[in-house]
């Protein structure tokens, strides 16, 4: 097998390819809303469908006593070969599609254009999972030998995977395997293959301040009754110093900074202030001053504002002191931080902070996962630099990834397996955002390496 293999597959089966990938795209998963629990379990019936006669056996499992039931796929294939175990991980929910004024086609309605697929989901995760799903296809359908093969897809990766974490022990001796594999990553900035060492943890929750019991007039109340929306201002605004750094009392007091060969080939792979303000519309200013970008990017931990509620934002004015302000609070988290010790703290410094006359309250609370750093002389780091030197004659770089996949951290320590986190996610995808996209060449850039990869896996 080369790398013409998958490409040539594709072309092949282009239409029913894109059919599969696209009646995923159709459905509006949202694992963290209620409505869309029935898109959900389509979703997970879909992706039955696909597996089965390719092989494997599958369940659709849920959780008692986690929520929101947000159905798991578990897929196992023996393989050909009694080479290596492989577990693949990836996600069927997305993101909300809001606003969706901004969108330039409907977000559940993919549409390709000029070699891209527009779409939410398109690439975070049901094109990066779909085209490695495909890679197995084509593997299977050509008579090519596989590794022993187990799927997990979840559909809270974007909320929380609490379903899935509920599951996890149980399943652990269904899980155990040697590599761990997801491509829910990005590739360097110049587009050469990327493998991350490290992610960080995420936790997030939102804010409510509260003050008098409705909108009171500005003018008639003004000075005299407590304003929710100042209040959070300034309740925001200590959560950093003026340098930019955290200044929550105990967040950070365990932080490990890279080692000298980390930070040097985390620079290699990281983009120049040009290309990161040509790509995103402004210059790497935020974050602590004195430490670079890369630093900052991925080895730091942040607290960030997501969103801001409170009063009237129309047009013209309406001159109101507002009852309530909400805001949305998300934090990466880098290893030897504990996620309960650092919500606690964040929780802490908030309600020490309370405006006078006001009331706070947390809700949507999820304390996540931490942040993993790997060895960078690890075997399976070797066999997949082989790999996807086969892929781009420039050989891969390593990143450390300031997003996160909270899971993974679980199903590490679960499985006993050895994370290999390989992407092809691009800035220009535009996740998370409107008009997300991904294109067919990333698409079957995937198909690729998961050929190759689990080829080379089964020797």
């Amino acid at each position: 097998m080369d790398g013409t293999f998958a490409r040539a597959y594709f072309d092949a089966n282009r239409d029913a390819v894109l059919e599969e990938w696209f009646t995923l795209l159709k459905l509006p998963t949202m694992g963290a809303d209620p409505r869309r629990l029935g898109d959900c379990a389509r979703a997970a019936a879909g992706l039955k469908h696909f597996l089965r006669p390719l092989g494997f056996e599958v369940e659709i499992m849920t959780a008692e006593g986690a929520g929101l039931p947000v159905p798991v796929v578990f897929a196992e294939r023996q393989g050909e070969r009694t080479g290596m175990t492989v577990l693949f991980y990836g996600h069927y929910d997305v993101q909300p599609e809001d606003p969706l004024t901004e969108w330039q086609t409907p977000p559940f309605e993919p549409t390709l254009a000029d070699g891209r697929v527009y779409a939410r989901g398109a690439q975070d995760n049901k094109g990066q999972m779909m085209g490695f799903l495909m890679g197995v296809r084509a593997m299977v359908e050509a008579g090519e030998p596989l590794p022993t093969l187990k799927v997990v897809v979840e559909g809270q990766e974007e909320s929380g995977s609490e379903v899935l974490s509920a599951l996890a022990h149980a399943l652990a001796p269904r899980l155990q395997a040697d590599v761990l594999m997801a491509c829910d990553t990005s590739c360097g900035p110049d587009g050469r293959p990327a493998i991350v060492a490290g992610l960080r943890g995420v936790q997030h929750f939102t804010v409510t301040l509260e003050g008098p019991s409705h909108d009171l007039h500005s003018g008639v109340h003004g000075g005299v009754a407590p304003n929710p929306a100042q209040g959070m201002a300034r309740l925001l605004a200590s959560l950093h110093n003026a340098d930019g750094s955290i200044a929550v009392k105990g967040f950070a007091d365990l932080v490990e900074p890279p080692t000298a060969e980390e930070h040097e080939r985390a620079s290699a792979s990281a983009s120049s202030e040009e290309q990161y303000r040509a790509e995103v519309g402004c210059p790497p200013a935020g974050g602590a001053q004195g430490e670079d970008a890369v630093t900052r990017g991925s080895f730091q931990p942040t607290i960030e504002i997501n969103g801001i509620h409170s009063g009237y934002g129309g047009p013209g004015s309406k001159t109101v002191i507002p009852a309530a302000a909400v805001a949305k609070l998300s934090m990466r988290l880098v290893p030897r931080q504990v996620p309960s010790e650092t919500f606690a703290a964040v929780k802490k410094h908030l309600e020490a902070r309370c405006p006078r006359g006001m009331r706070l309250t947390l809700s949507d609370a999820c304390r996540g996962a931490p942040g993993f750093r790997l060895p960078l002389a690890s075997p399976v780091f070797r066999l997949a630099a082989d790999v996807l030197g086969q892929m781009d004659g420039r050989g891969a770089v390593f990143r450390w990834e300031g997003a996160s996949i909270p899971v993974i951290a679980t199903l590490r320590h679960i499985s006993g397996a050895a994370p290999l986190l390989v992407g092809f996610g691009r800035e220009e995808d535009k996740i998370h955002c409107p008009n997300e996209s991904f294109g067919l060449d990333q698409f079957t850039q995937v198909m690729t390496w998961a050929s190759l990869m689990l080829s080379a896996l089964a020797e």
